[in-house]
């Protein structure tokens, strides 16, 4: 069980070591996936068979403005993906855990728990040796420096930059991973469970 405490201002925090106890424990299909899935790959109907499982994104970004941004770019720049968005810290572990991610992207700043502790203890995991890790923050590199030893070697895009340099990290990674289908132009078509994810 995650042990939270609330600090001065109200905001609840998860321990490094509660976290490590939990990810050591948790199995993968146990909980349903806590994340809202926001885009659904085209599919072809000129393809009688279907290939391998489409490339998963998962998105854990507390920000509804920042969801849709980059649910557009998803939807418009990989219609061959799926996306999954999660709000905060808890059900990004969660979703982690059942969806198994090609890609993660997540915020630094979060409710419930901070995304540098999120990938300390994720990048001990098991689960996170075939996924590629991004980071998403509105910090600059001063404020970042109390985050350096969980972001090592984490490619960091700053919010102000997201439409220029977020498509390439995306692609970069599913590329390292064998999952660069060519990127799209188009719109993917939304499933019966997409909703705006300010809703």
């Amino acid at each position: 069980e995650l042990q939270a405490w609330k600090t001065p201002g109200g905001h609840r925090r998860i321990s490094a070591e509660s976290l490590q106890r939990w990810l050591a424990h948790s199995r993968v299909g146990m909980v349903p996936p806590a994340a809202q899935r926001v885009a659904r790959p085209r599919r072809s109907p000129a393809r009688a068979a279907r290939p391998a499982r489409p490339p998963r994104i998962l998105l854990i970004e507390d920000s509804s403005h920042f969801q849709y941004l980059v649910q557009l770019l998803v939807r418009q720049r990989f219609a061959h993906a799926e996306l999954h968005v999660a709000p905060d810290g808890i059900s990004g572990l969660v979703s982690f855990g059942q969806l198994q991610p090609d890609v993660l992207i997540v915020d630094i700043l979060l409710p419930g728990i901070d995304g540098a502790s999120m990938l300390l203890g994720l990048r001990r995991h098991e689960l996170c040796g075939s996924c590629g890790l991004i980071v998403l923050t509105a910090l600059d590199e001063a404020a970042r420096r109390d985050y350096a030893h969980a972001l090592q070697g984490v490619p960091v895009v700053h919010k102000s930059e997201l439409v220029r340099e977020l498509p390439l990290r995306i692609a970069a990674a599913l590329a390292e991973r064998g999952r660069d289908a060519p990127a799209s132009a188009g719109t993917a078509q939304p499933s019966h469970e997409d909703q705006s994810p300010g809703s």
